[in-house]
């Protein structure tokens, strides 16, 4: 054992040398725009609680009111006695949300990703996959074992070509709606038509989508007018919806069959009842205060617009997230501390999340936060890189 936690030391000198180690970083308030950590105030301008509503009263409430009422933990699997009435309601909700014909809650994103796509495909079927999906995506591809091709990012000549050629029996799409770190959107209307054209399902992640694109929230696919022709639709309730656990939304036959085929739904304790009982509060919330997304994309191509006037290279953001490409790791790292120092907290993204040499800051805007603090942090943003040499 002894040269086993070595060489478990070794790797982490390793990732220290490449400036890819990680830690945690403690902070207060993080559903805030101004959060505490190391013992100062500073901005927060990386959270994914991008409508701001972690903290808003009625998710509070009702989560205090379900602990009451139910206790604290699910106690067992949905399918032995975990299924609370809470659970059901909060489907029918999100059917509702998402106008679909039923709706399924797992514990997570990743858990969602990884469940749906194994129980949907598997050895002799094939997967196209967007170049830059995330990690969950990547894993529940290669748990379900079928083959995979990942195409060009948003290329839609590239992905046709792949599947011109395909010969499978069954084939899926994968993309996100909203790419987590480059704030760019994917070209649904035109994988809609690809999907239909070569008898393939279309699966698209909507978890910085949903809750904040659409007439109604209900994601990049309402903003294009093609949600009624996506077969699986998931989304995350961490992020936009300020709680936890994710979804998979689309026809009953689609749910039904993932209730029977989900690993990761049928081997796991179910959500807390506080958990649950606040995505239905946050549902209302995001069906009635549509303001926030108004607020939020105003703020964020405030902010994109000032950034790429600046001289920062923004990749193609259209959203909320907005990267900030510094190029190498350790240069991310120390704009993310001289951020830090001018208390602003945007941690530096860097290699596996993003590609070697495209280490960034990651800017999140929220609905929350006040003008007068984003042009404060634009000065400071703007100053720090042309000191950097980031800008000229």
């Amino acid at each position: 054992m002894e040269d086993f936690y070595r060489e478990l030391s070794e790797e982490l000198e390793k990732l220290k040398a490449q400036a890819i180690y990680r830690e945690f970083r403690t902070v207060e308030n993080s559903a805030s725009q101004w959060v505490v950590a190391g013992g100062g105030e500073l901005l927060n301008l990386c959270s994914n609680n991008y409508l701001g509503i972690a903290n808003h009263p009625l998710l509070k409430d009702a989560s205090v009111d379900a602990i009451n009422r139910y206790g604290s933990g699910a106690t067992s699997s949905r399918l032995i006695i975990g299924n609370y009435d809470l659970y059901e309601e909060a489907e029918r909700e999100i059917a509702r949300f998402k106008n679909t014909e039923s709706a399924l809650l797992f514990n997570s994103g990743y858990v969602a990703n990884i469940g749906t796509i194994a129980a949907i495909i598997g050895r002799g079927d094939l997967v196209l996959s967007d170049k830059l999906n995330h990690a969950s995506i990547i894993d529940g591809i290669l748990i379900s074992r079928a083959d995979h091709i990942r195409y060009r990012h948003c290329d839609l000549t590239n992905l046709e070509n792949h599947l011109k050629h395909a010969s499978y029996k069954r084939k899926m799409i994968i993309t996100d709606s909203v790419f987590s770190m480059d704030g760019d959107l994917a070209p649904l209307p035109g994988l809609v038509e690809l999907k239909e054209k070569y008898g393939a399902i279309l699966m698209i992640d909507e978890a910085h989508g949903s809750g904040v694109f659409g007439a109604n929230g209900r994601g990049l696919a309402e903003y294009y007018g093609v949600s009624e022709r996506i077969d699986i639709n998931m989304g995350t309730l961490g992020k936009a919806f300020g709680c936890a656990g994710a979804y998979v939304a689309g026809k009953k036959v689609l749910i039904d069959y993932l209730k029977n085929k989900a690993r990761s739904l049928i081997f796991t304790t179910g959500l807390p009842p506080s958990t649950v009982a606040s995505i239905n509060a946050a549902l209302k919330v995001v069906r009635d205060e549509g303001w926030r997304r108004d607020s939020v994309l105003s703020k964020a191509k405030l902010m994109r617009d000032r950034l790429g006037r600046a001289g920062f290279n923004t990749l193609n953001s259209q959203s909320q997230i907005i990267p900030l490409v510094i190029g190498y790791d350790r240069a991310a790292l120390e704009f993310s501390r001289r951020l830090y120092e001018e208390n602003i907290l945007a941690p530096a993204i860097r290699y596996p999340a993003v590609p070697k040499k495209m280490a960034r800051i990651r800017l999140s805007i929220m609905a929350t936060h006040q003008l007068d603090d984003l042009e404060w942090a634009l000065e400071r943003i703007e100053r720090i890189g042309r000191e950097t040499g980031v800008i000229g």
